[in-house]
């Protein structure tokens, strides 16, 4: 059963889980108009394409949503952080960057820091592009999926452009371009040395790729955040481990 957006299941749970107090602070401190936010976010109503003004650490910058699913993504990068990033944190890269919102709070944080983005979807990536305007020439897009090796690949699409993957059965199907996810964080790495955020959200494949990245490589990673839930922490050789609700959130070990 359903409010809006939200599995109603989700809202019985919601006062014993930290993550819903950060975010409904976080409401109030990001969007320009929190109130009209909030009725999108907790009820799936307004009007869409419709443009979202938020305050950054740089400025206020605006994002352009699409369908109510998007103010669902907002409310989780910006507003609970499930991918928080600090001011410090100079190089990204966002395996699954969808419309660029991820992308849009990565880059918000300060100046000069720089984004490798990864997505396949030519609807997505209109998209992000859009939303990524201001920031041109600090991000590096990729038009690709990222998986287990090279080649092309099925990847299930569905019409919010938000939970489509590789090999998912969505009824409606593409052929994409897949690149091996170790290869292009060891193409990064040769770049700048150090990685400081890595962001997997690729539907269906986040627990494979996590699995697989050697220690060498996520040696050389500070932060990862993973959209999975996992029963024990696969890079326990080099980051420490907690959940903070989906998200899987890997912390280099000093």
């Amino acid at each position: 059963m359903k409010l809006g957006n939200r599995d109603i299941t989700a809202f019985a749970v919601a006062p014993f889980q930290k993550q819903h107090y950060v975010a409904a602070v976080g409401m109030f401190r990001t969007y320009r108009d929190p109130l009209d936010a909030y009725v999108r976010y907790l009820f799936g109503v307004g009007s869409y394409p419709v443009a979202v003004p938020v305050h950054t650490p740089i400025g206020e910058i605006e994002l352009m949503l699409h369908t109510p699913h998007d103010i669902l993504t907002v409310n989780e990068i910006f507003c609970r952080k499930d991918y928080r990033a600090d001011p410090s944190d100079k190089i990204m890269v966002d395996f699954g960057s969808n419309i660029g919102i991820s992308a849009a709070y990565f880059l918000s944080r300060n100046h000069d820091s720089h984004t490798y983005l990864y997505e396949p979807v030519p609807q997505n990536i209109a998209r992000l592009r859009q939303n990524l305007k201001r920031f041109e020439g600090r991000y590096s897009l990729s038009e690709v999926a990222v998986g287990l090796g090279n080649g092309q690949v099925e990847f299930g699409c569905e019409e919010t452009g938000r939970y489509g993957g590789v090999g998912l059965k969505t009824g409606t199907y593409m052929s994409v371009e897949c690149l091996d996810s170790n290869e292009m964080l060891k193409q990064v790495l040769a770049k700048h040395q150090r990685i400081n955020i890595l962001k997997i959200d690729i539907e269906t494949l986040e627990k494979q790729v996590t699995e697989r990245i050697p220690v060498e490589v996520a040696s050389r990673i500070d932060k990862i955040y993973v959209e999975y839930r996992f029963t024990a922490n696969p890079l326990e050789k080099t980051h420490s481990y907690g959940q903070y609700g989906s998200v899987a959130q890997f912390f280099t070990k000093s």
